[in-house]
């Protein structure tokens, strides 16, 4: 029996050898936005997951528009260069096409590291200010940003025009805009995060406005051989914010702009937002957008096991699924998935004498 999983995907002009893709990590690890020897091991490590594409990690518009200071940039040329070195390497070495995902933290920016604290930076952690679509912090003990300006929203949408651009330059295969998360772009969107009473705020359309004018201004500059898209919330998972209707109508107005596909993931508006722990729990949400917004569509989300990500794809509910700590925690994921569902899936040839042709343990599951 074929695998569904296994099936090749054609996204725009990209052919991919099959449905599973790397979620973008953020690793908190960049030398003001610069990759290094980290990512040149991490990104080359998932560059042989088995996986068809990887997303390289939330990277930031803007210098103040990281989440940390540890955060990827793609801002300057410095930036630029460090992480063509890393690609050109991955591609070298690598059987994965690569994307990458370009945001602006928003009002959460100006953060701790994760093994930090994960809150936001005291006055002795070299803090900067930060602006959202209205003055409001993320969470208790946040800072409160200042409303963002009409100069703001511009130079913010030209700032995404030229990560972009540079994306392209480095020779990305795929460009991924990040609105979910409660990052800039999602807290336009969001009814939680977004009071403002200006053309920015309000109805739906309004909300809409600066999302839609980053998304047209970034298609205006990538081919349309080249897949484009977004991250999505599927739902804020709090009463009086974003729901699944939104993200049917997120996905319908996106694809209206020329965006190629959308990845339904959720949560992240406010600080105090638990997210699902169930296995899949975007996935309804996504099979809903897939079939009524008629976009291709991705789902992340504690998705871990090949079987199941074989039944997200056989039944239809999304075309790719993402994984990301399934990836961490097994860097050959794509491999065992394989195996599992009595698939093929590229090796680099140094490694083939593992694989199940070549050595009897694979083939049985010592």
């Amino acid at each position: 029996m074929t695998s569904a999983l296994f099936s090749p995907y054609k996204l725009a002009g990209l052919e991919l050898a099959n449905r599973i893709v790397v979620a973008p990590m953020c690793q908190y690890s960049a030398d003001d936005g610069c990759a290094n020897d980290w990512h040149m091991m991490h990104l080359g490590m998932l560059a042989n997951s088995g996986a068809a594409l990887v997303v390289v990690e939330a990277t930031h518009v803007e210098r103040q528009g990281r989440i940390t200071h540890g955060c990827m940039g793609l801002y300057s040329d410095d930036n630029e260069l460090a992480l063509q070195r890393v690609i050109a390497q991955c591609r070298r070495a690598g059987t994965a096409r690569f994307g990458i995902q370009i945001a602006h933290a928003g009002r959460k920016a100006s953060s701790q590291r994760p093994w930090e604290g994960a809150k936001a930076l005291e006055p002795g952690q070299d803090p900067w200010p930060t602006f959202a679509a209205s003055p409001l912090p993320w969470g208790e003990g946040w800072h409160v940003p200042r409303e963002a300006t009409e100069a703001d929203l511009d130079r913010v949408r030209g700032a995404f025009v030229s990560a972009a651009e540079r994306a392209l330059r480095i020779g990305f295969d795929e460009i991924e805009l990040h609105m979910a998360h409660g990052y800039l772009l999602h807290g336009f969107m969001s009814p939680l995060s977004n009071k403002r009473t200006d053309r920015y705020g309000g109805s739906f359309e309004n909300r809409m406005r600066f999302p839609l004018a980053v998304t047209r201004a970034v298609r205006g500059v990538v081919p349309k051989h080249l897949p484009l898209g977004a991250r999505i919330t599927g739902s804020d998972w709090r009463e009086g914010g974003l729901t699944p209707d939104d993200a049917v109508a997120i996905a319908r107005a996106l694809k209206a702009e020329g965006l190629d596909f959308v990845c339904i993931s959720s949560g992240g508006a406010l600080a105090d937002i638990r997210t699902p722990t169930e296995p899949g729990y975007n996935v309804p949400i996504a099979a809903r957008v897939k079939r009524e917004a008629g976009i291709a569509t991705r789902t992340v989300g504690m998705i871990v096991r090949p079987d199941q990500a074989e039944e997200v794809v056989a039944k239809g509910q999304a075309d790719l699924v993402s994984l990301a700590r399934a990836f961490l925690d097994d860097p050959h994921w794509g491999w065992h998935a394989a195996k599992a569902l009595a698939a093929e899936v590229a090796r680099p040839r140094q490694y083939l004498r593992a694989g199940p042709k070549l050595w009897a343990p694979a083939a049985v599951g010592a």
